[in-house]
């Protein structure tokens, strides 16, 4: 009688393999500073675990809509020209960190500074929740 062999493996899509890195490395990051937050203050001068963590850059990214349009629409672009984007007037933009939607929010301008806008988030996104 023969060994069955074993199943080979579906290979998922890279990109699923990264989302689910990304998702499992979130859960990660809320779990340690869920931790952090529970543990008394740590003695004076002895530097939080988290602190580590906090000062990793990240790109973020506000993402007023999009588009598709054939390459010789994009080809015909030039100064002064208007794209139409998804999105309408009043409509929540994307908050997006290292290439996954976190958030939404509203554009308005900054009291500081008015000559630059900002974000205010309106909701946060649930990480999806790895199978």
């Amino acid at each position: 009688m023969s060994k069955p062999q074993p199943k080979p493996e579906i290979e998922k899509p890279e990109v699923d393999v990264e989302e689910d890195q990304l998702n499992r490395a979130i859960e990660e990051l809320r779990g340690v500073l869920s931790e952090e937050e529970k543990r008394p203050a740590a003695a004076a001068g002895a530097p939080a675990n988290s602190s580590v963590i906090m000062n990793i850059p990240v790109e973020v990214q506000i993402v007023l809509g999009s588009t598709e349009m054939p390459v010789s629409d994009l080809m015909t672009l030039q100064k002064g020209s208007t794209v139409a984007l998804d999105r309408r007037i009043g409509e929540p933009v994307d908050v997006v960190v290292n290439g996954r939607r976190i958030a939404r929010g509203e554009i308005t301008v900054l009291e500081a500074d008015p000559s630059r806008f900002g974000i205010r988030l309106t909701e946060i996104v649930a990480a999806a929740k790895s199978a």
